[in-house]
């Protein structure tokens, strides 16, 4: 895969929570600053309304404006205030806005300038606003001043400059800031601590890489003829493939279900509580025979699962008996070049003594015995029968039976859905068996024939053994039964019916005591 655009889960990560964390620290900032501004102007504008009004309620404050001139003792009080509540002016005037007290003594008898006094000395008012006085534009607290026949006689105004408010505002705008930028920082460190664990997570591996072995490991589940199935430390199936949801003949996703509930003798949750591994472990799975393998899925020292592999027996066994055959038509054919070299033997001893007439019959025999085989044969156009009749013949005349191919029997080559192997286990396991049937016989015969017309394909082994008995006919498909002495035996017919079953045939046995056996194979093309 081209990862040369490809970028990396850290960086991802680390940008995207970079990216956040400054867009909330902005968006709140902002919100705070607002918040910030609007009480910190608040509070100053608050601050000198009540310094205003506490002082216009000063007893002192009346009786000094009744005066004719303002006493000095008006501006020494005005500056004492100012200076406490750290105000940059506090100033009193009479009903006119004469100053009486003021921070720049020059001002002092001159009219307060700013326009916004109209609401104190005419409404008598209290109150806040924002105006540009000799000092500056500030921000003024505003509280009449009254005699005792409640009569407004003057006001007084205090004040901070806007520049202080700013000033104090931005000191203030100083903590938002440092909280934001510690913010940042633990959002960083929490950032790499997150992105560490993910790819400790994912074993250091980036999105792209794990979908790509997701692809690859789906690919290969599909294509692999095992069944597999994984369930977790709850015994609960994380993964299955199609295979084994063949052989359990499930259609729909299992996924989260209980192993039991679908495969109750899988025997996986013993190794989820042993962690010894099982290999090569019969099993029956719905009436079919199954090897079983079976891996512990071990994380830090612990089992957190449990891999099983399934494979079918009967394909095995299929493999099997076609390998057995292979072998079978080879020694056929070794012992077809024993038995050749014997007879030229012979014919050399014959032209040796001079014995001509003997020697040209024994070469006319052997020619039309070859002779009839061959043309029976021709008959037969599927490669793969005519190698197992080829080697079975050579079988045959190791055993001294007499092995037929019926003159009628024809057969083109089959289709390509019947699988070879299949073909093999088969013909291979009916010839077989008629061969075992006439071996102690006195009349030692085996006919085949096939016939290929309409829809199916038909296969008869015929031979002249004693037949199958009444009481033995329920038990001769049966696996493990049989007749014949040894081990390792009664899986021949099992096989075969079960193959023909598989490939949508039927399959006939016609049998008589004393005057032999004959099975018949249908199979659609």
């Amino acid at each position: 895969m081209n990862n040369k655009f490809n970028v990396s889960l850290k960086t991802k990560i680390q940008v995207l929570i970079f990216t956040l964390i400054i867009s909330i620290i902005f968006i709140l900032s902002g919100i705070f600053t607002y918040w910030e501004y609007e009480q910190t102007e608040d509070s100053m504008g608050q601050m000198a309304l009540q310094t205003a009004s506490n002082l216009s309620y000063m007893p002192s404050v009346g009786k000094a404006l009744q005066r004719e001139e303002p006493p000095e003792e008006l501006q020494t009080l005005s500056l004492q205030i100012q200076e406490r509540v750290g105000a940059e002016f506090v100033v009193i005037g009479d009903e006119e806005g004469i100053r009486y007290a003021h921070p720049d003594e020059e001002q002092i008898g001159r009219k307060m300038v700013g326009g916004d006094n109209e609401r104190a000395l005419e409404d008598e008012k209290y109150y806040v606003s924002k105006a540009e006085g000799t000092l500056g534009p500030s921000l003024r607290g505003k509280a009449p001043v009254f005699n005792e026949e409640q009569e407004v006689i003057g006001i007084v105004s205090v004040g901070f400059l806007m520049e202080d408010i700013y000033t104090t505002f931005f000191k203030r705008l100083g903590n938002i800031a440092g909280v934001s930028l510690l913010v940042l920082v633990i959002g960083g460190a929490g950032g790499y601590m997150l992105t560490r664990s993910i790819r400790k997570d994912t074993m250091g591996l980036e999105p792209y890489q794990i979908a790509s072995l997701y692809q690859q490991r789906e690919a290969v589940l599909s294509t692999v003829k095992e069944g597999i199935v994984a369930i977790d430390q709850h015994q609960k199936v994380t993964m299955m493939n199609a295979a084994a949801r063949n052989l359990l003949h499930m259609e729909s996703d299992v996924t989260n279900t209980y192993i039991k509930d679908i495969f109750p003798n899988s025997e996986m949750e013993r190794v989820l509580r042993s962690g010894i591994e099982e290999r090569d472990q019969e099993v029956s799975l719905n009436d079919r025979m199954v090897v079983a393998t079976r891996t512990p899925v071990i994380e830090n020292g612990e089992v957190v699962g449990v891999v099983a592999s399934f494979r079918d027996k009967s394909e095995v066994r299929e493999m099997v008996n076609a390998l057995s055959e292979i072998q079978s038509y080879s020694e056929g054919l070794r012992s077809q070049t024993h038995e050749h070299a014997n007879k030229m033997y012979v014919l050399l001893g014959l032209l040796q003594l001079k014995n001509y007439q003997e020697a040209i019959d024994l070469i006319e025999d052997e020619f039309q015995s070859v002779q009839s085989q061959s043309n029976r044969l021709y008959q037969i156009k599927d490669d793969t029968v005519k190698a197992i009749l080829l080697g079975k013949i050579s079988k045959a005349s190791e055993l001294k039976i007499d092995f037929i191919i019926d003159e009628s029997a024809f057969l083109e080559p089959v289709p390509e859905h019947i699988n070879r192997a299949r073909l093999v286990t088969i013909l291979g396991n009916l010839i077989d068996n008629a061969f075992d049937a006439v071996y102690d016989q006195s009349n030692k015969e085996v006919v085949f024939s096939a016939t290929d017309v309409g829809k199916e394909i038909i296969f008869e082994v015929t031979d002249s053994g004693p037949g199958i008995r009444e009481e033995v006919m329920p038990y001769v498909f049966k696996k493990g039964f049989s007749t014949k002495k040894g081990g390792q035996r009664g899986f021949g017919l099992s096989n075969v019916k079960d193959i023909v079953a598989e490939l949508g045939g039927t399959f006939e046995i016609d049998t008589e005591n004393g005057k032999g056996t004959t099975f018949s194979v249908f199979i659609s093309k």
